[in-house]
């Protein structure tokens, strides 16, 4: 018996809705690798198991989808 992968979305949307100011400079960077640099401003990013990790990193400050 072989498991199927899971179909999976090529991008994900990622919308900014908390500052990174006053978060750690891991936190910040992680924001700035993921081109969150502004309030509100959405990246589309490819869905890939090290952007995600990225996001499960910072999900208290951003809005997926």
């Amino acid at each position: 018996f072989v498991r199927e992968p899971e179909i999976m979305e090529e991008t994900i949307k990622v919308t900014l809705v908390k500052s990174g100011l006053g978060r750690s400079k891991k936190i910040r960077d992680t924001l700035k690798g993921l081109g969150l640099t502004k309030l509100r401003k959405t990246a589309e990013l490819k869905n890939t198991p090290a952007i995600r990790g990225m996001i499960r990193k910072v999900s208290f400050l951003v809005k997926i989808g």
